[in-house]
């Protein structure tokens, strides 16, 4: 239970910053694919090391977190006009980065937290970009039936970039959070 509100917390806190502070700026050259798609993308950060931890039984933390989010930060309209297929981006959300655990997993390269090691941070990097492949081509299934076919490629684009970005930058802001802890911790 505990993980599941560190994760969904997590997921909300991510979701909030891009919504709030990514979305309005990029609204002002990309309006059309920001319904859909953010060029930096934090929950996507959060997905990728939850899975990263507790592999399948991220799934629901990833669900609860994703589904407060939709609540909390997508205005009405949109909300509205997307909720017939609300559920389906959420799941594809959810399932994506343990996915592509499994099938790295599958072709013999278990790479989950405390397998073989020191963690591998561009391994961890390049599984969060196979988890943005499959997060990106089932969004674009998803929301095929809303996305301007001129928009489309413009979407299809920005999936990955914001999902490798909102990674980078979620790996980037725990190494600065851990390396103020150990020096704080050292000065004590």
């Amino acid at each position: 239970m505990q993980s599941i509100l560190i994760i969904a917390g997590a997921y909300i806190l991510c979701h909030g910053i891009t919504a709030l502070l990514v979305t309005p700026v990029q609204h002002l050259f990309a309006s059309h694919a920001t319904v859909f798609a953010s060029l930096l993308y934090l929950p996507h950060g959060v997905r990728v090391l939850a899975a990263w931890f507790l592999g399948w039984r991220a799934f629901p933390a990833l669900v609860v977190g994703a589904v407060a989010s939709e609540l909390l930060f997508t205005p009405a309209e949109v909300f509205s006009m997307l909720q017939p297929a609300m559920l389906a981006s959420i799941t594809v959300g959810a399932m994506s980065a343990p996915l592509a655990f499994s099938l790295a997993g599958f072709f013999g390269r278990n790479l989950h937290a405390g397998e073989g090691g020191l963690p591998d941070w561009k391994r961890l990097l390049a599984i969060g970009a196979l988890a943005s492949v499959v997060n990106s081509v089932g969004q674009s299934i998803v929301f095929s039936g809303f996305i301007l076919p001129e928009s489309f490629a413009t979407v299809a684009a920005i999936y990955p970039f914001g999902d490798v970005t909102g990674l980078f930058a979620c790996m980037w802001a725990l190494m600065l959070i851990f390396r103020w802890i150990r020096l704080s911790s050292a000065g004590s």
